[in-house]
């Protein structure tokens, strides 16, 4: 965003310190005082435990344009705009941007997918048209402005994850963004401690409706019976003349796929809109064919062509950590999925354990899911049990909650080839002394069990056997 000062008070309702200093011209927003751009304007963030406004003098010596300023705090160092608060005006900043440039949007969101969804999305609609995307996880009522603002004035559409941690939150970056597509991914159980209730999950998710623009296209799992349910809730807002279609796995869906074929690093498929000619997806795994129909669908919304469609999946670039396959330095061959984890995104990473082939053993590093509630320990003993000798010849089971899975997975696999630790340097030891060149592993869980620590120890190590 390039404005100048008296703009930028205008977009955020706030007021100039100096009426001189109108005509100042401000290039980008930075909130991080460590990332300071010239002639950027400083947004000085307060929580509870810091306040960026003790950082402005700094960050304008550093070539910072000017400030926004809380009023409360004093007298500013230098040019400003007061406003009553500064993440408020920021989000009113970077809803007034929007409106001023036109951009379309999309807005994702899901319990598990919406970051590769969009990543597909974006890999899409960039060969027609000029994209922008949520880098990494903007996705909050922080990142999304900064998103927004970092958008150059001349793109066609903006592609935006929406995350969540409780109610309410969705509906905030709805009406920031307006989307005038909006896509729900599935689902699932994440954020079950927060919430409760996988339903009440659906009611959150569903908030991506609240900002829509009338006439908008809702895309979404039509496999999940709980989006259909609470989409036909009373108290669900929806735009006016909204349009709806669903993708999924079964054929009553709009679209879904009509054929699969696992590959060694990609998947064939073709899919019920697009007729018969198969796509090759640079991923993994019968979830990622979902991910890949909701990004069609967005696509062919937007009018790109079955050739540039082609063209988009053979250049997308993925956030990190999400099944990626990796080779070791020994030959072991490590699937990384230790990004996230639910039960369901869990399942399906053994599905595509279970579908890799050519294989001398299937081994399986499955951590802690964190923040699902009063039930966390049935579902950790619920994807034990679900454990087949055809999917997992070696589990390995890491956290106080992952010995669950451990002792679910007794039902099926045979006790010598279950190992349960809460000491990652013991599992890792353990895990390599065993390893041989034409194994597979899966290592996953959530983000706090910081399993990618397992991922660089098997892919430095080197074998004797």
């Amino acid at each position: 965003m390039t404005r100048n000062l008296g703009e930028i008070a205008a977009m955020c309702g706030g007021q100039l310190k100096s009426a001189g200093d109108s005509d100042i011209q401000l290039q980008g927003v930075v909130t991080d005082s460590r990332h300071i751009t010239k002639g950027c304007l400083f947004v000085p963030l307060a929580g509870e435990r810091f306040d960026g406004h003790h950082f402005a003098g700094d960050c304008l010596a550093a070539g910072a344009g000017a400030t926004l300023w809380e009023k409360t705090k004093g007298t500013p160092p230098g040019p400003a705009v007061i406003v009553d608060d500064t993440l408020v005006a920021l989000q009113m900043l970077a809803k007034s941007y929007l409106g001023q440039t036109g951009i379309k949007v999309v807005g994702i969101t899901g319990s598990n997918g919406k970051t590769t969804t969009k990543d597909l999305v974006y890999a899409l609609l960039s060969t027609t048209y000029k994209v922008h995307k949520t880098q990494g996880n903007f996705n909050n009522h922080i990142g999304l402005p900064l998103t927004i603002l970092s958008m150059p004035e001349d793109t066609d559409i903006a592609v935006l994850e929406m995350g969540m941690s409780g109610r309410y939150e969705i509906e905030l970056l709805s009406k920031l963004a307006e989307p005038e597509t909006a896509v729900i991914t599935n689902i699932g159980e994440s954020h079950l401690l927060q919430l409760g209730s996988r339903k009440e999950i659906a009611r959150a998710k569903l908030e991506i409706l609240t900002g829509m623009k009338p006439g908008g296209l809702f895309i979404y799992n039509g496999d999940e019976p709980l989006i259909r349910q609470v989409l036909g809730e009373s108290e669900t807002k929806k735009p006016d003349k909204m349009k709806t279609t669903t993708f999924g796995m079964e054929s009553d869906n709009d679209e879904y796929p009509s054929g699969i074929m696992f590959l060694a690093s990609s998947t064939l498929f073709t899919s019920h809109v697009g007729g018969g000619e198969p796509l090759e997806l640079p991923l993994l795994g019968e979830h990622n064919v979902l991910n890949a129909l909701a990004a069609l669908t967005v696509a062919r919304h937007y009018g790109v062509s079955e050739a540039s469609i082609r063209e988009g999946l053979g250049h997308v670039e993925l956030t990190g950590m999400r099944i990626e396959l990796i080779t070791g330095n020994n030959g072991v061959t490590i699937l990384n999925d230790a990004y996230n984890a639910s039960p369901t995104s869990m399942r399906a990473a053994i599905g595509v354990l279970e579908k890799m082939k050519g294989y001398r053993r299937k081994i399986a590093v499955l951590g802690d899911m964190l923040e699902l509630g009063t039930s966390e320990e049935a579902y950790h003993r619920e994807i034990g049990a679900s454990l087949m000798p055809s999917q997992v010849d070696e589990l390995f089971a890491y956290g106080e909650l992952a010995a669950h899975i451990a002792d679910g997975a007794a039902e099926h696999l045979e006790p010598a080839t279950i190992h349960a630790y809460t000491n990652k340097v013991e599992l890792i030891r353990h895990l390599i002394s065993i390893l041989h060149p034409k194994d597979i592993v899966l290592i996953k869980a959530s983000r706090g069990m910081k399993l990618e620590e397992v991922v660089d120890a098997v892919k430095q190590s080197s074998l004797e056997h």
